[in-house]
């Protein structure tokens, strides 16, 4: 059976990224059916819906979903809804999980830790992101602004047992995260069904910590993390703060994961200071498309393109070329090119090739 991929165009950066990611997904594998769907702030500004009825059930229809980024205003506005958001949680993508790797020796990214290879688990549909605010006016206080956040045991749990399904293929630690000497209710009773939870799967090294100080912690010594489980919006936080030790943002993706479905993304913004301006660092896209090809793979041929996708852009980081956040000069399709063509090279060489005629230098 065909599997589809649906391409959501969001904003900013995503018209030079979405056409690469398109053009290296048909490439390296030629038989996934790939089409586009409006989502986003502009499409908001040119129809009221930043997620069309059609795109989500496009969506819905869809095996893997693959968002650029969208631009998401900082001042209310009238009918505006995070579509992100809404399509997290109308596709249950529960879990967001966000590898961060220290990059590879010889490579130019700055300010990277060294032996890094940690997992933030992140649960992604409730917490204070569960769009549950009020305002109001207060006799005395003038306005006032309420958000409810909502913490349940079915989704502690079963966030808990994808940490430990991680843990598992990996080093077998697991650390939890939470604020339950504060926020009692709450994080409290995410502690507890996360403890209990992997507790259950024998084998796993279980600790905790205060949100605070596994910020600092992640700052300070990330490579003493193995995997990281935690809510909504702490989780949001920390694995922006880990991406650090992995380069920075324009070099981690991450993957939402659900029962049925999946979106894979660089972790990213839009950047509109530089969108149109060939300078945006392709790689973190690049590499959400790997995890998409990896999410997707039937079969050892079809593993083995997203491995030779994770190997080009690692050579890429290594040996060039360079966009100029990694001190280089280069465009972005230029680097995108370089990309593809060692991504094709790995898989003849390991007699997996898709079709090599596929690849056409993005400068042209």
């Amino acid at each position: 059976m065909t599997q589809r991929v649906l391409l959501l165009e969001g904003d900013g950066v995503s018209a030079e990224l979405l056409p690469i990611v398109e053009r290296t997904l048909r490439a390296l594998a030629p038989q996934l059916d790939i089409e586009r769907a409006p989502f986003g702030l502009a499409e908001f500004e040119r129809s009221g819906s930043a997620l069309p009825p059609e795109t989500l059930e496009r969506a819905r229809a869809a095996d893997a979903c693959f968002l650029v980024a969208i631009t998401s205003p900082l001042a209310a506005r009238p009918g505006y809804t995070s579509p992100i958001v809404a399509l997290r949680r109308e596709l249950a993508l529960f879990a967001n999980v966000r590898p961060v790797v220290s990059a590879p020796a010889g490579s130019p990214v700055r300010g990277a830790g060294a032996g890094v290879d940690l997992v933030v688990v992140r649960e992604n549909t409730e917490c204070l992101y569960g769009g549950r605010e009020t305002r109001s006016d207060d006799p005395t206080l003038g306005r006032r602004a309420t958000s409810e956040r909502v913490i349940t045991e079915h989704a502690s749990r079963r966030i808990a047992r994808v940490a430990a399904e991680v843990a598992a293929t990996r080093r077998g630690r697991v650390c939890v995260v939470h604020k339950s000497n504060v926020l009692r209710a709450t994080c409290g009773l995410f502690r507890e069904c996360a403890l209990d939870e992997l507790a259950k799967h024998g084998g796993l090294v279980v600790e905790e910590r205060l949100v605070d100080n596994a910020a600092l912690e992640l700052a300070q010594h990330p490579e003493r993390f193995d995997v990281v489980v935690t809510t909504n919006l702490f989780g949001d936080i920390l694995s922006d703060l880990a991406a650090h030790a992995g380069g920075g943002l324009g070099l981690v993706a991450s993957s939402n994961i659900g029962e049925r479905h999946a979106l894979f993304e660089p972790v990213h913004g839009s950047a509109p200071d530089i969108a149109g301006r060939a300078v945006a660092n392709p790689l973190a896209s690049l590499r959400a498309a790997g995890f998409l090809l990896a999410h997707l793979a039937r079969d050892e041929g079809e593993r083995s393109a997203a491995r030779a996708l994770e190997h080009a852009i690692d050579d890429v980081l290594v040996s060039g070329p360079h966009t100029r956040d990694l001190g280089g000069s280069s465009a972005t399709h230029t680097v995108a090119d370089a990309v593809l063509s060692r991504s094709l090279e790995r898989a003849l060489r390991a007699g997996t090739s898709p079709h090599a005629g596929a690849f056409t230098s993005l400068s042209r």
